[in-house]
């Protein structure tokens, strides 16, 4: 009788078995992952994180056909400028976020942008996939208006894969559930046909926002300040009191008289810094302003 093929092993089964084994990750290179994303990005990767660290990062790795965790830190080491040094970056930022995500801030916002003259000017340090820049640039224009010149919001992100969903300005419609029908209807094309189910950002929001990569640890920040209101929410979370520290010193001459910085709701930054006050839940302003 003939052998049934299905019951021969597929000629590939090495292969296939390599891809579904699972890859050792030793303390020593955790330790050492750990070390690389602390010094690119200042995150700091505590024990319980080793499993997210190498859900995420073995994805990679068999990407680029290695299997082994030390000859793909050696190739990130062997080369200081190589691009993958991005890719693991990107691969290890946590990007969660949501169209007016802690939604009691922007009130706050444009309240301020009412009691300001000139150009309103925001910087968003942690645009992720774009909807927390959206949902500011949102506010600004119904609050003073759509026009030239009315506000600008620079948004940088150190992650390169989510701006470009940022800059794309499209997702998914039941993602813009917190807006009201009229935003919907102003700032947002439907898509029909086969992108039924899609939203895509109008030009005249995303004209008035530019998107930039921008890693807070970098020497210099090429940034059009100084800004009316900073917006660094759920971010200093992933850095240590030292970071968090150095990067607030550096929001200082990057505020206008008067500006506010607003943080996530788990963060407090006057525990940080003496150059800032708290006076409203989770907005800060200037010590020097008070």
């Amino acid at each position: 009788m003939k052998k049934s093929t299905l019951l021969a092993p597929p000629e590939n089964a090495t292969l296939l078995a390599q891809m579904v084994q699972r890859l050792p990750l030793s303390d020593t290179h955790f330790k050492r992952i750990s070390q690389l994303i602390y010094q690119r990005a200042g995150i700091v990767l505590a024990d319980h994180k080793r499993e997210m660290v190498y859900n995420r990062l073995v994805r990679r790795l068999r990407m680029l056909g290695i299997d082994d965790f030390g000859r793909y830190l050696a190739l990130l080491e062997n080369d200081i400028n190589s691009p993958e040094w991005q890719a693991f970056v990107n691969s290890l930022t946590t990007n969660l976020t949501a169209f007016f995500r802690e939604a009691h801030h922007f009130p706050i916002l444009a309240d301020h942008a009412k009691r300001r003259s000139g150009s309103f000017n925001v910087w968003c340090a942690a645009a992720s996939t774009g909807e927390e820049p959206y949902s500011i640039a949102m506010t600004l224009s119904e609050t003073l208006g759509s026009g030239p010149g009315k506000y600008q919001v620079h948004a940088t992100d150190i992650d390169t894969q989510v701006l470009e969903k940022a800059l794309a300005g499209v997702y998914r419609q039941e993602e813009l559930r917190t807006l009201s029908p009229q935003q919907m209807q102003r700032f947002f094309f439907r898509g029909t046909g086969p992108h039924s189910g899609m939203v895509r950002v109008r030009p005249e929001l995303a004209n008035s926002i530019a998107f930039a990569q921008l890693n807070l640890l970098a020497n210099d920040w090429a940034l059009p300040g100084p800004f009316d209101a900073i917006f660094c929410r759920n971010v200093m979370i992933y850095f240590d009191k030292e970071t968090q520290e150095k990067i607030l010193r550096r929001f200082v001459p990057l505020l206008k008289p008067g500006g506010i910085l607003f943080a996530g709701h788990s963060e407090n930054f006057s525990q940080i810094s003496k150059e800032f006050y708290l006076r409203g839940q989770t907005v800060y302003g200037l010590t020097k302003d008070r």
